[in-house]
């Protein structure tokens, strides 16, 4: 984990090709106390992250971002009012690239949408 104490995973599904995971965020954690000030918000790069390192995780390999064709933020996720996120993760890998889409969510609002590719490192 590169952000140590920034989430816990409460959950975490997989099959061939997807992986649901349920994460919790630690409101207390100090990048919040700069990201913002009495309105905190996630910090999209950290998004990308957990996504990176859950996938990792899961498939037991290294990976690194070569491309990332499409990010939006649909909603800001304040960890004091929304500290439960789901994040859809689906994947696909040929010739050492992982392609990787995610949809993170808290309660039904859709919150962040990634696509990425990410080369393999066993």
């Amino acid at each position: 984990m590169l952000i140590e104490g920034l989430y816990k995973v409460d959950e975490l599904i997989s099959s061939e090709t997807e992986i649901t995971a349920k994460i919790r965020l630690n409101a207390a954690h100090d990048i919040f106390k700069g990201h913002f000030p009495g309105n905190p918000i996630m910090p999209g790069v950290c998004m990308m992250q957990i996504i990176k390192e859950l996938t990792e995780k899961e498939l037991s390999k290294k990976l690194l971002l070569q491309t990332s064709t499409n990010i939006k933020f649909m909603a800001k996720i304040n960890p004091e009012i929304h500290p439960n996120l789901v994040l859809n993760i689906s994947y696909s890998e040929e010739d050492g690239i992982l392609k990787l889409k995610n949809s993170t969510f808290f309660e039904e609002t859709l919150a962040l949408k990634m696509n990425a590719k990410y080369k393999v490192n066993s």
